[in-house]
Order: C-alpha cells, then sequence, then structure tokens
C-alpha cells in the first residue's frame, strides 16, 4: 500500500494499484477528532440502488442522516449517517 494523495482536511489517501483501501481524513464538519467524529467505516456496494437502500434502511432503525444519497462526483454515488451509538458509516459505489 502507497499514500495515493495528500486531502485537503490534513489527511491522506493510501491505496494500491491506484484504488483507495486506507483513508485518514479531518472530520467533514469541522469539529475535533472524537468517538463517532473522525472515524468512519464505508460499505463497498455494486450499484447506486444498493447504496441507496443501506441508506434507507439505516434511517429506518433509527440511524441519523449525514449526507443523502447522489453522486459526489462522476460515477461516484455515496451516503452518509450514524449510527444509534454516533458512529459515522458510508455506503458508496464508484463505476
Amino acid at each position: 500500500m502507497t499514500s495515493l494523495f495528500e486531502h485537503p482536511s490534513g489527511g491522506r489517501v493510501y491505496g494500491k494499484d491506484g484504488h483507495a483501501c486506507f483513508v485518514v481524513l479531518g472530520p467533514y464538519n469541522g469539529k475535533p477528532a472524537s468517538v463517532g467524529n473522525g472515524a468512519m467505516v464505508a460499505f463497498c456496494c455494486d450499484t447506486p440502488e444498493e447504496v441507496n437502500a443501506i441508506y434507507a434502511k439505516a434511517l429506518m432503525l433509527g440511524g441519523t442522516d449525514e449526507g443523502a444519497p447522489g453522486e459526489r462526483r462522476p460515477d461516484m454515488h455515496f451516503s452518509y449517517f450514524r449510527d444509534l451509538d454516533g458512529n459515522k458509516l458510508c455506503a458508496y459505489c464508484i463505476g
């Protein structure tokens, strides 16, 4: 695994063969990193519809919105939510 690029938040993206595998970023909301802020688990999905379904299920089960599903860049579909303990999670699809 090698460093792919520096991130504007002050973090860095690491990967292999040009694909991100491990990412260290500053918290998106600008608040200090803490339990549930500054750490995020991301689930790779096969389709944008799967991203939408995971997001909808998370909210149905009591999770909170951190970014509705949508295209963040061309061919990059993401959604963000928090679980009941406040951990930030992401479902995404690239391509």
